[in-house]
C-alpha cells in the first residue's frame, strides 16, 4: 500500500515498495494558476533532499519544485511536455511530475501526512 507524505513547500510524495512519486498539492497548483510549462528532470539524475528537480511555469510566475527526500529520478511525466494542464486537473494522479528510488528512507519521517499539511494550510 502506498503512504504519502507532504512538504512545507507543498509537494507531495507517495511511496511504494521504494519508489516515490513526487508531485505538487492541489494547493499549490490553485495558488500558482493555470500551469503553462514544466521543466522535467531527466532520468538517472541523482537529488538531494531540497534540490531544485522541477520548475513550473504558470500564468502567472514560475515556481521551483523541491526534492522532498535523497534519491535517483527514474521517471518522469513526459505527458507534462505536451500537457501541463495535467497538473492543474489532477495534481495527485495523472499531474505527478518524477518518480525516483530513494536513497534515505529515514528522510520521510520529517514530511508530514495529510491531516498536518491540511493544518498548515488552514
Amino acid at each position: 500500500m502506498a503512504t504519502t507524505y507532504f512538504t512545507e513547500d507543498h509537494e507531495w510524495i507517495r511511496v511504494e515498495g521504494g519508489v516515490a512519486t513526487v508531485g505538487i498539492t492541489d494547493y499549490a497548483q490553485e495558488q500558482l494558476g493555470d500551469l503553462v510549462f514544466v521543466e522535467l528532470p531527466e532520468a538517472g539524475r541523482k537529488l538531494a533532499k531540497g534540490d531544485v528537480a522541477v520548475v513550473v511555469e504558470s500564468v502567472k510566475a514560475a515556481s521551483d519544485v523541491y526534492a522532498p527526500a535523497d534519491g535517483e529520478i527514474v521517471e518522469a511525466n513526459t505527458a507534462l511536455s505536451s500537457n501541463p494542464a495535467l497538473v492543474n486537473s489532477a495534481p495527485a494522479g495523472e499531474g505527478w511530475l518524477w518518480k525516483m528510488k530513494l536513497s534515505d528512507d529515514s528522510q520521510l519521517s520529517g514530511l508530514m501526512d495529510e491531516a498536518g499539511y491540511k493544518a498548515m494550510i488552514g
